[in-house]
């Protein structure tokens, strides 16, 4: 079983697999010390050195540990900042595991796990060489609640005692007296409630240790002082350049994630996304040692690279925790009718919806919430059964046992061209709705306009296209915002779509919360996912697949079920 409190073993020895492009053949995990086998863009073991290129689309702005959500930027700020814990460096499902980063262990829960108390590791130092701190990490923290520094996740001004009312060290000097640190190595975290999952907490930026003599406030994002591998040495067009270099001062024998081979990583950002891949297919001078961790390919560059063994070699898949859906609110009617979002459940053509959101190769089936990951917690389950085309006459069937027939509704959709809640979606839903006797309008809404309505508690629509993601690989930061009622925003965003407030439900978040066994806890995330299912409150309809090119001199490619993006620690160049 998986224990939080047991410091987590590393898979170093193990050789994993990266799924390719189906004419492409499989490239090898990460590679240690020669103890694996090379992977299909090498030829032997990775070597230290060289420049790494990052072609990116999204600027890595606000490069501040305080602003980032979670660790951002396709893995980016994890070379430059370390947490008390962080993700296993490994492909797939095994990189779905937290790991110590700073912290000796994972933490050691007490009082029922409402309370967290790390020791930091030997020979800890910042990019300047002085010691690394709990103070430092305390301080951190607390400037991640200033206003000024606002962007980071809300989960500790939720969970540590005092959290909702503090303003950060530049208008309350104390600080947090709930984050106690007695000596340099020691720190102590008291909670409003049982957090199990604390640990997966731990590898948020806002973690990272700050030495408060060297904290410039809003302008930190220029020169973030590296507790990791490499330090910033040039940040243009607030994060459209990006240049980091070694941080001389940095331990492999203190951080056995971060491979760190390469000498610099130069990032350049606001790229058109043809323009990223154009340049990563032909791989051109420094090109041909380039990565991108933000820019898939779209089903008309997959089909041209298929017919190209090279090419197809050089693709690396990868799978994130998240869902598209179809969203009931059954505060607006008929979707307070069960059978309704019954028929609806029956109705819908999963191969259609899949073709529509780029085919086979970037999208799979769901019909659970909870993505096919064992650390989600997830539990196959299918309580409409309509096959992969749809049961338009069970639709039928169920919309006549509710007076519903010949029914009109609106599907609400956002217009931008993103595959996901895209307007082919929402048409590959009218045609299958059709074809059950339902005539459904299309409302399109600007992108911002759309997230504004899908998200309204007391206007939004009854009926929406909608998707989810976690934060960390667990069942929690899946299910808790989407279905517990205490989490209703009535003057906010609001994620509680079908505004469930089942005590039962709430009850049983509470319970797993408590867990510290993460093999437990999934279980029970897991048969929590397929009971809210029965209530048909949405209707999964696929899990996004990411398809990315790397560079033809770039090795030792990992992408795990954490990010679903390569992660840029374990790369070497030619």
């Amino acid at each position: 079983m998986r224990q939080l409190s047991v410091i987590s073993r590393r898979v170093a020895a193990a050789a994993v697999s990266l799924v390719v492009v189906s004419s492409a053949a499989a490239c090898a995990g990460p590679q240690d010390d020669g103890a694996k086998k090379s992977d299909a863009a090498g030829d032997g073991k990775p070597a230290r050195g060289g420049t790494l290129t990052v072609l990116n689309s999204e600027p890595q702005t606000d490069f501040d540990p305080a602003r980032l959500y979670t660790s951002g930027g396709g893995n980016v700020p994890s070379l430059v900042f370390r947490t008390l814990t962080t993700r296993n460096r490994e492909d797939g499902q095994a990189g779905t595991e937290v790991v110590p980063d700073l912290a000796t262990d994972l933490g050691r829960p007490g009082k029922n796990a409402t309370e967290w108390t790390y020791t930091l590791k030997d020979g800890l130092k910042y990019e300047d060489g002085t010691p690394i701190t709990t103070a430092d990490i305390k301080y951190g923290i607390e400037r991640s609640f200033a206003a000024e520094l606002s962007g980071g996740a809300p989960y500790l001004r939720d969970w540590l005692i005092g959290g909702d009312t503090y303003q950060g060290p530049y208008k309350d000097k104390k600080g947090l007296a709930s984050i106690v640190t007695p000596d340099a190595k020691t720190i102590v975290f008291k909670l409003r409630k049982p957090v199990g999952e604390f640990p997966y907490l731990a590898t948020q930026t806002q973690f990272t240790p700050v030495p408060k003599a060297k904290d410039t406030g809003a302008k930190y994002e220029e020169h973030p002082i590296s507790s990791g591998p490499y330090k910033v040495v040039k940040n243009e067009g607030d994060g459209e350049r990006l240049v980091l270099e070694r941080n001389p001062h940095w331990s492999e024998k203190t951080d056995p994630e971060r491979k760190a081979y390469p000498d610099t990583i130069d990032v350049t950002s606001g790229l058109d996304s043809a323009v990223i891949n154009q340049r990563l297919s032909t791989g051109s001078g420094a090109d041909a040692s380039a990565v991108t961790t933000d820019t898939n390919l779209g089903p008309a560059e997959l089909a041209r690279i298929g017919g190209d063994k090279e090419l197809a070699g050089r693709v690396g898949t990868g799978r994130f925790g998240y869902v598209n859906y179809l969203a009931f609110n059954p505060k607006v009617k008929p979707f307070d009718d069960i059978k309704v979002r019954q028929a609806i459940s029956y109705a819908i053509n999963r191969t259609s919806v899949i073709n529509a959101a780029g085919g086979s190769a970037l999208a799979e089936p769901a019909t659970t919430f909870l993505p096919e990951t064992k650390a989600f917690g997830h539990i196959p389950y299918d309580h409409f059964p309509a096959g992969r085309t749809g049961d338009p006459e069970k639709a039928r069937q169920l919309l006549k046992e509710a007076g519903h027939e010949n029914l009109t509704i609106t599907l609400t959709h956002s217009t931008e061209q993103n595959r996901q809640t895209s307007p082919e979606v929402a048409t590959a839903v009218q045609q299958a709705l059709k074809k059950a006797g339902i005539n459904l309008k299309l409302e399109g809404l600007e992108n911002n306009a759309f997230n504004e309505a899908r998200w309204n508690a007391k206007s939004g629509p009854g009926f929406f296209l909608s998707r989810w993601g976690a934060d960390w690989p667990s069942g929690g930061p899946f299910l808790a915002p989407i279905f517990d009622g205490r989490q209703i925003v009535k003057d906010g965003s609001n994620y509680n779509h079908a505004q469930l407030n089942d005590p039962a439900v709430n009850k049983e978040i509470d319970e797993i919360n408590k867990l510290t066994d993460l093999d437990a806890a999934a279980a029970r995330w897991g048969a929590l996912d397929k009971k809210i299912g029965e209530q048909a409150l949405d209707v999964p309809l696929f899990h996004p697949v990411y398809k990315r090119l790397y560079g033809k001199n770039v090795k030792n490619i990992v992408i795990s079920d954490w990010t679903g993006v390569l992660d840029i620690s374990q790369v070497s160049v030619k």
